[in-house]
């Protein structure tokens, strides 16, 4: 019982967060100055043809009729459609999806890979050298303008270096491998095409580093700060006393348990990093939802916007949701408390 409570009042919430969403992203497009029919038909159009254009997309409607028929459609599952593509938004944030999911996934493991033990050398070596490494490496990732780090990647790796491309998923000339998962990198050794694999993984890796690397510090201090805990514990000191090696007792004891307060953090971090793919994927000229979005806003593309801002507050409360359950898988005590 506790449970289905639990699932309905999320389920509650998630509802709320979206019509705040759509409420808050109506009123902002409405605000920025400019007029998508304009847009649409060019600075020579008459007004005849740019009042007709306003009609047809509703925009001569007052501004509370127009928001209740987008919140009808929306309740429908209908996104709008987009005013530059001339296509409904749900099938271009669909066609653009896996590409921004697969750099996040990407992203979202390199932070983890390195931020957790980051972290935990943080907190064994507390205010030793190695701390004071991690602590600015830390540090320097949460304050680094994603954009700025973009640049300086390209500049160095591509510009100076050559390693690395320095923009787009492939490279021109090859043709994207049979969609299945959305995937390059899976779709790619799924064909069997291990050259069509290395070329998608080099075009991967410095938005991949760049978004990751904003991550890595706040995952690090989260550890950092969860392990400090746990080493303090008597049941630490318990097993030190039984002759366990210091490592195993870091390891085996104090990490498993230090993860749980971390759940919250590596779980929403997908969600930050699918808002935080906007700039980077500008940066690469990535072409996923974050390219989408921003030529969006650049044409005024009302709907298109605020579907990409429903879509991603939508995963972000199911990621909250998902968290909140997984606790009461990880430690039931939890849910004998609430």
């Amino acid at each position: 019982m506790a449970f289905l409570t639990l699932l309905r009042k999320r389920l509650l919430g998630l509802l709320l967060v979206v019509f705040g969403v759509s409420l808050i992203t109506f009123a902002i497009s409405h605000l920025i100055p400019g007029d998508p029919a304009r847009l649409i038909a060019g600075d020579r159009a008459s007004d005849e043809l740019v009042a007709g254009i306003r009609h047809q997309l509703g925009l001569d409607l007052p501004l509370y009729q127009q928001y209740g028929r987008y919140l009808l459609d929306l309740v429908q599952g209908d996104l709008g459609t987009s005013i530059r593509t001339n296509r409904p938004v749900l099938e271009d944030l669909q066609a653009f999806f896996p590409a921004t999911l697969e750099l996040a996934l990407v992203a979202l493991f390199l932070a983890i890979v390195v931020g957790v033990p980051l972290g935990v050398l943080s907190a064994v070596y507390h205010n030793r050298f190695i701390d004071q490494i991690a602590r600015t490496l830390a540090v320097t990732g949460i304050s680094t303008p994603a954009f700025w780090l973009g640049l300086g990647a390209i500049v160095l790796f591509y510009g100076h270096l050559g390693w690395l491309p320095g923009g787009g998923r492939l490279s021109e000339g090859l043709a994207p491998p049979t969609p299945i998962t959305g995937f390059y990198l899976i779709d790619s050794l799924l064909a069997g095409n291990f050259s069509l694999f290395v070329d998608a993984l080099k075009h991967l890796i410095l938005p991949a580093v760049t978004l990751g690397f904003v991550t890595l510090g706040v995952i690090a201090r989260q550890i950092r700060s969860a392990m400090l805990d746990q080493l303090g514990e008597d049941y630490i000191r318990t097993a030190r006393a039984y002759g366990l090696s210091r490592w195993t007792v870091i390891l085996r004891h104090a990490l498993p348990n230090a993860l749980i307060p971390s759940v919250t953090v590596l779980g929403l971090t997908l969600g930050d990093l699918l808002y935080g793919a906007v700039l980077t994927e500008t940066v690469f000229a990535w072409p996923g939802m974050g390219a989408y979005v921003v030529k969006s806003i650049q044409s005024l593309d009302f709907p298109a916007v605020m579907g990409f801002a429903i879509l991603v507050s939508f995963i972000y409360v199911l990621l909250n949701m998902a968290i909140d359950l997984l606790y009461r898988v990880i430690d039931p005590r939890i849910g004998e408390v609430n």
